[in-house]
């Protein structure tokens, strides 16, 4: 006998709770996830708490069988979103799902049908998913690198969810690449050509971020992010809100010598960011900091010696792009942070995306300085028809 399965909104803090402890549920099953902590999972779901919600609607479901929860997901819509032009990939009656989760193939498909249910409720005519919640956090379905574990702030996920998606309707909108980098080696002789090149240039100056004033730095690198990836596919502007959440958040990962800002001719053009893959330390943890889990972070956090690197965010002012000082630009940093990682903290592993796989300038940068994509992620798309079309 089938058991039906049902599908019911969440709510409030229980609510939440109840669909972050089930994520959590999934991950420790799952090969190579790493557990992250539940209270910054908690917090990402909170609408007094992150500013994204200051700009969507956010529902939350849950699927049950027989009184077991076997899956999870989120439909939500990003009025950012909406505003911004349909050929950069949202625009207009774009909604989103995210959070995906499911035990098998019935469930994924009732979790899609239900987070679409909902999106056309809300007047939505197009789903893209899976974006947990904003494409500044977990875009994309990890498709290719289940073999190896996520760093810092990148999703994993089961290879059978790329079947179970495309067989409910949904069709790749776009993919995103991230770019392994053995970060012991030096770069080829015409990067590195490129690079002393750009040293003596008087007009450039590669400098670290200055946590003293750290608020001007914040809104240095994100007015140069705003305005880099303002024509990119899947691009949605920070708010001053987020700006301030953002400095906020990640100012305890900042190490100052591995994070870049160019001048050009004192304006400062471009930026680079570089973490440390606090997933090393959190698996050790299991992602709990109690009862002795916070020493295990703290003495990370002082000196996250021998971690890998991401570099998750680069940009370069629009009136640069095309041009060789953009790439030049991009080497120098990289090559910067690149030297630091080894000499000063002990890595030997980088990681660079997540890239759109169109972004030639990205790509290109990536292949010259010889890395390799090790992940993929898709983000997908299907049509939501309407109430009138389905009946006739």
């Amino acid at each position: 006998m089938t058991v039906e399965i049902g599908i019911r909104p969440l709510s409030g803090k229980a609510g939440r709770a109840a669909f972050v402890d089930l994520g959590r549920r999934f991950a420790a099953e799952l090969p190579n996830a790493v557990p992250q902590l539940r209270s910054e999972q908690l917090e990402l779901l909170d609408p007094d708490r992150n500013p994204f919600f200051g700009h969507a609607r956010v529902q939350l479901f849950l699927a049950e069988r027989g009184g077991r929860a076997v899956g999870r997901i989120s439909a939500h819509i990003d009025e950012m979103a909406l505003a911004m032009p349909a050929e950069q990939g949202f625009g207009p009656g774009t909604g989103m799902f995210g959070y995906f989760d499911a035990e098998d193939e019935a469930v994924a498909h009732a979790l899609l049908a239900r987070a679409s249910e909902w999106l056309r409720a809300q007047g939505m005519t197009r789903v893209l998913g899976p974006i947990s919640l904003s494409i500044w956090e977990e875009p994309g379905l990890l498709v290719r690198g289940q073999d190896h574990a996520p760093m810092i702030m990148m999703g994993h996920h089961p290879a059978s969810y790329h079947g179970w998606i495309e067989s409910a309707g949904f069709k790749p909108a776009k993919r995103l690449l991230t770019y392994d980098l053995d970060v012991t080696k030096e770069f080829p002789p015409l990067i590195a050509r490129i690079v002393a090149s750009g040293e003596r240039n008087p007009r450039i100056r590669v400098r670290h971020v200055d946590k003293s004033r750290w608020q001007e730095e914040v809104e240095t690198v994100l007015g140069i992010l705003n305005d880099a990836w303002s024509n990119n596919w899947g691009f949605v502007p920070f708010t001053p809100a987020e700006i301030a959440y953002a400095g906020k958040k990640l100012r305890p990962l900042i190490r100052e010598d591995l994070n870049m800002i160019a001048e050009l001719d004192g304006r400062p053009v471009a930026f680079m960011l570089t973490f440390p893959d606090v997933n090393g330390v959190l698996q050790k943890i299991d992602g709990k900091l109690f009862p002795f889990g916070w020493v295990s972070m703290l003495r990370w956090l002082r000196f996250p010696r021998g971690s890998g690197m991401r570099v998750p965010l680069m940009g370069v002012m629009r009136d640069l792009h095309n041009s060789r000082l953009a790439s030049q630009l991009a080497f120098m940093m990289i090559n910067r942070i690149r030297h630091t990682a080894h000499v000063t903290y002990g890595t030997t592993r980088g990681e660079v995306g997540w890239v759109l796989e169109d972004n030639q300038g990205m790509v290109a940068i990536a292949d010259a300085i010889q890395s390799k994509v090790n992940r993929e992620y898709v983000i997908f798309e299907r049509k939501l028809a309407s109430k009138i079309a389905e009946a006739l």
